[in-house]
């Protein structure tokens, strides 16, 4: 909206009015707006929720200050959403394919999170929404994000073209980005030299001319993993207050940079990876965010006022693989979500674990971060009971945070790594 209202006022050049034509100012402009959106309103929908008596429902499971989180207001992703869409409303590209495209996933993937939420309130339990369907609705806008990518003509990549030449004893290596783009299954890939990977060469069994079918439909069933990997993680892992949002920020963070160099001719030529013109947009979207998940954890930090609830963990989640997807990054969500899916395989190990021996468990509780909450047993299981003090919530959210840090960092170092 004020993105149409800066070229209107610079035709008749207004002082100040060209400054909304630069990402930059725009992606700084969405952060800020987020966040105070996040902190002023936020308040007044946390009110509000307390007077619905919108509470969480908290079963005893023996964990230090645990009951005493009963009745504090969840739904609160609705904060987060609002602090999202609001700002790329006002300071965005609203023609751009990509930033459409991902404010629709969020609405989406926040209507299934709200709708789970609902169920729980409304039955006064923790069941909620059918597993199943929630991974329908998450397959459902990895489906729409996939196709989207493959019709839409404006969604394209230019792969690099290296050159190299020796000169006396030096060697010279020059990659620059080729001057057409092309409409291809192409991701980054870590650990190797080009960075850029085809799924095509998944498929050239079929035939050259039925292997780019091949690799697009090998890319659908990726990018439908990926959706209901991360967003059931994030869900998980919301289970302490303020990891899933620290951790989600962090997050951020990695792919807000990976974004705006993918997004730049320049950069992305220099650094030897893809450029994706038209997604330079993306990255007012992740600045709001960002911006979003630091206001909203103003209220959610330890001792939380209000929980996300799967109105914002699922959402959380669904949005940072999809914008992964859409910058051709989700081959390398494994090392920067790995929290995540270490969340989502603890609880699958142990209930595999528990029904094949009848009764025993690996963790002392899953998802993992209950696993350090729990006292431990001394004797024949003290290895994997270890620790056998529980860590105080608090110190535990900070390791995670930490933790996820380090990850968006090594990100970063595999795509040096040769």
């Amino acid at each position: 909206m004020l993105y149409y209202l800066s070229q209107w006022l610079t035709e008749y050049n207004v002082p100040g009015s060209h400054l909304f034509q630069y990402v930059t100012f725009r992606s700084g402009s969405a952060f800020v707006l987020a966040m105070l959106i996040a902190i002023f309103f936020g308040r007044r929908i946390i009110n509000r929720l307390q007077l619905m008596q919108v509470g969480e429902i908290v079963r005893d499971l023996g964990l230090e200050g645990q009951m005493k989180k009963t009745g504090t207001p969840t739904m609160g992703g609705v904060i987060i959403i609002l602090a999202i869409v609001v700002p790329c409303l006002l300071v965005s590209h609203l023609a751009n394919n990509y930033m459409l495209l991902m404010l629709f996933a969020t609405i989406w993937l926040g209507t299934i999170g709200f709708l789970d939420d609902y169920k729980k309130i409304k039955k006064h339990n923790k069941e909620g929404m059918k597993g199943k369907y929630k991974i329908i609705g998450q397959v459902g806008i990895a489906i729409v994000v996939a196709i989207t990518m493959y019709v839409n003509p404006n969604m394209v990549i230019a792969t690099n073209t290296s050159s190299v030449t020796q000169e006396g004893d030096g060697v010279t290596e020059l990659v620059v980005n080729d001057n057409e783009v092309e409409k291809a299954p192409v991701t980054t890939i870590p650990f190797v030299k080009n960075h850029n990977f085809d799924y095509s060469v998944l498929t050239s069994w079929m035939g050259e001319d039925a292997a780019q079918t091949g690799g697009w439909i090998f890319f659908l069933i990726v990018t439908i993993f990926f959706v209901a990997a991360t967003s059931n993680g994030a869900n998980l892992t919301d289970g302490l207050d303020g990891l899933t949002t620290g951790c989600s920020a962090i997050i951020g963070v990695a792919l807000v940079i990976m974004a705006y160099l993918g997004g730049n001719v320049i950069y992305s030529s220099y650094l030897d990876i893809m450029y994706i013109p038209g997604s330079e947009e993306l990255v007012v979207y992740m600045a709001a965010f960002i911006g979003a998940l630091v206001g909203f954890l103003w209220y959610n930090a330890f001792p939380a006022q209000v929980f996300m609830g799967d109105t914002g963990s699922l959402t959380l989640g669904g949005i940072i693989a999809v914008f992964a997807i859409l910058i051709h990054k989700e081959l390398l969500l494994p090392i920067l979500c790995a929290l995540f899916y270490i969340e989502d395989l603890s609880v699958m190990i142990q209930v595999a674990y528990f029904k094949a021996t009848k009764g025993r468990r690996v963790f002392k509780m899953t998802p993992l971060h209950h696993h350090f909450q729990k006292a431990g047993n001394s004797g024949i299981d003290a290895i994997i009971q270890r620790p056998l003090q529980p860590i105080p919530e608090s110190k535990i959210v900070i390791r995670f945070w930490i933790i996820g840090i380090i990850l968006a960092a090594f990100t970063f170092v595999t795509l040096k790594i040769r």
